[in-house]
């Protein structure tokens, strides 16, 4: 079985881009706001997410391990 993440948005970042749902359209919607969101915050690992993540333009796309909290990306330095 593969790894688990958490999936959040910081919202105050956001500048609704879509670069994410335009990588990852089963992973990221826009809401009225054109603010992004995970279509579900605890996802199984996918390359489509992460690639949304590293193409955010302002970074507001953060991902952890589920089970320990560890950051997936941004990584930490």
């Amino acid at each position: 079985m593969g790894d688990r993440w958490h999936v959040e948005v910081d919202r105050s970042v956001c500048i609704g881009s879509g670069m994410c749902v335009s990588h990852a359209p089963d992973g990221f919607a826009l809401d009225s706001a054109r603010q992004s969101h995970p279509q579900t915050a605890d996802t199984d690992a996918n390359e489509q997410i992460l690639a949304a993540a590293e193409n955010c333009p302002v970074e507001a796309i953060a991902i952890r391990l589920l089970e320990s909290g560890e950051p997936v990306f941004p990584p930490e330095d």
